[in-house]
């Protein structure tokens, strides 16, 4: 068993590994430029939304087994936390206006088709206008049929970023927020922190999850942009996400706690940063007031866009060496993948195994370790 892991990276996934090998009684460092609420992650700026089976359509089958294992591993790890996450798993909806009835039944067509044959439950369900009301009463009249999405849900993602911090209060060696990390090597970190000079840790292993930060390393990342409303709408009672059909892109709305609703665009292909723009807002508000007339009393209350991290087939890898790790990849899976791939990560730690059906998400690669960060 090793003794101790310096984690690069404490966004979503590094605080993730984090708990799980600190609970072995592994001591951790962690390192990162962001402050320790991870205000400037792309966990952040996340839906937290928990879709296997919705974004198979999009994604390979890794992706949907990850996601289908993360699914059922999600309740006990939020159960070891030390504070409360809302965490929901009534399933999603997949509705559409209309004018893009075909899309859905394009949709409901391809998802079919990628769905393992030996489920053992029906994942899919074509319901009625009478069943779209009987699972939200308080969506209007004209969705006379949509998709019932059944073992899906969402985890609200600042309180989890949260309670991650809190929890890793108690667990975590040292945590160096602000820290300038220089170069990241096989069982070392070199780094500058506040006003100390540059110094170097040794560890058992070092994990690299910077996700673009690890661009240098790993030429084949690229950013995938993301654009995220939320809105105080005390008019609207939603009790699980919804998903709309629309001709550009999916667009979702995610209820939380509080009449706040998370109101998104699943992916845009651009690396930009900078604020939403007119048209996305329009079409983001515009497709939320469509679902429901209540939307348009609404309060915005934040915008938010950060680029997720994805590799060329936009699946999650992790990449070995002797002493250093990679996790990387994860794209706009990060909440839907993470808790497989932390238990992978994990196993491969203490063991040095790798599972059969993931043995895909591995690669042994050598990357070059300077980087500035």
């Amino acid at each position: 068993m090793i003794n101790s892991v310096g984690i690069v990276g404490a966004g979503l996934v590094g605080r993730m590994l984090a708990v799980a090998l600190a609970a072995k009684g592994v001591e951790v460092t962690l390192f990162d430029r962001d402050n320790r609420e991870g205000s400037v992650s792309c966990a952040w700026a996340g839906a937290g939304m928990l879709a296997p089976y919705s974004e198979l359509d999009c994604s390979e089958e890794i992706v949907f087994r990850l996601g289908v294992k993360s699914f059922d591993a999600w309740p006990s790890f939020i159960a070891s936390l030390r504070e409360k996450v809302f965490f929901q798993s009534q399933g999603s909806l997949i509705l559409a206006h209309a004018q893009d009835r075909a899309d859905l039944l394009r949709f409901k067509s391809h998802l079919e088709s990628k769905l393992p044959s030996d489920l053992p439950y029906p994942a899919i369900q074509s319901i009625d206008g009478a069943e779209v009301r009987r699972l939200e009463p308080d969506l209007p009249d004209r969705f006379t049929g949509g998709l019932y999405l059944i073992h899906e849900g969402q985890v609200d993602n600042r309180q989890l970023l949260r309670a991650l911090e809190a929890t890793l209060d108690n667990l975590v060696t040292d945590w160096y927020a602000h820290a300038e990390v220089h170069e990241i090597e096989p069982q070392r970190v070199t780094f500058s922190y506040g006003k100390t000079l540059r110094q170097t840790q040794k560890f058992d292993w070092v994990i690299d999850s910077r996700g673009l930060g690890a661009r240098p390393e790993i030429s084949t990342l690229r950013g995938v942009r993301g654009e995220l409303i939320t809105v105080h709408a005390p008019d609207v009672r939603l009790n699980r996400p919804v998903r709309l059909m629309h001709p550009r892109y999916p667009l979702y709305v995610v209820p939380r706690e509080n009449d706040r609703f998370l109101i998104g665009a699943t992916s845009i292909e651009s690396e930009d940063r900078s604020p939403i723009t007119v048209q996305s807002a329009l079409e983001l508000l515009s497709a939320a007031f469509s679902l429901h007339p209540g939307f348009a009393q609404a309060a915005i209350e934040e915008t938010r866009v950060n680029c997720r991290p994805a590799l060329a087939d936009n699946c999650p890898r992790i990449f070995f060496q002797p002493g250093l790790l990679r996790v990387n990849g994860l794209h706009r899976h990060g909440f839907l993948v993470s808790p497989k791939l932390v238990d992978l990560v994990v196993k491969f730690l203490s063991t040095g195994a790798i599972e059969q059906d993931f043995a895909s998400v591995f690669s042994e690669e050598k990357i070059a370790s300077a980087n500035t960060r």
